[in-house]
């Protein structure tokens, strides 16, 4: 099972599954402030995240790092609450005004890294090669995240600039579905 493709399938099943709802809508919470003409620092955003969930998925899987399974699953969407919040209060869109999304991509990803740990060491047997299974599952991952951030940068092309909804409005509207979403998810979750 020390196979590439075997890891990278799993990483991208899991990020476009349904389970994987409440990572979905983070980077979809992420994306909101972005348009299609910033794809390069959405690129840079998500691999902030996925660099984040690395370090915190080798962690949890090397039994280095453990945090109870209930307290990740309540935080995860916690995560996601504070970036919509963040959003809802979002003015200027400009480089400077969102570079907080880059250590929010980072710091978060390590909270998102460790819902990840369970999925990977459920099929990561002892003599397999942690190194190539962690490398295999991330860009997975990294692919799934790619795909749903060029979706949600496609309905940004969509309705900010062929439909001429403002940017604030369009920013205002997903982050408050997000956060209610991910705030009724971290109320059921709550340890």
């Amino acid at each position: 099972m020390n196979d590439f493709s075997f890891y990278f399938g799993l990483g991208w099943e899991h990020i476009m599954s349904w389970d994987a709802l409440d990572h979905i809508l983070f980077v979809l919470v992420l994306a909101a402030v972005y348009l299609p003409s910033d794809w390069k620092k959405v690129l840079i955003l998500v691999t902030a995240f996925t660099i984040g969930h690395s370090i915190t998925l080798a962690l949890s899987t090397l039994n280095v790092l453990s945090v109870s399974s209930a307290w990740v699953e309540f935080l995860i969407p916690c995560t996601i609450v504070l970036t919509a919040f963040l959003n809802l209060f979002q003015r200027k869109f400009d480089h400077r005004a969102i570079r907080l999304n880059y250590f929010l991509a980072l710091f978060f990803g390590l909270i998102h890294g460790l819902g990840f740990a369970n999925t990977l060491r459920f099929v990561l047997a002892i003599d397999q090669n942690l190194g190539w299974a962690l490398f295999g599952f991330n860009v997975g991952l990294e692919a799934g995240q790619i795909i749903i951030v060029a979706l949600i940068l496609l309905a940004a092309f969509l309705f900010v600039q062929m439909l001429r909804v403002p940017r604030r409005e369009w920013v205002l509207i997903l982050s408050a579905a997000v956060f209610s979403l991910s705030l009724q998810m971290a109320l059921e979750r709550i340890p």
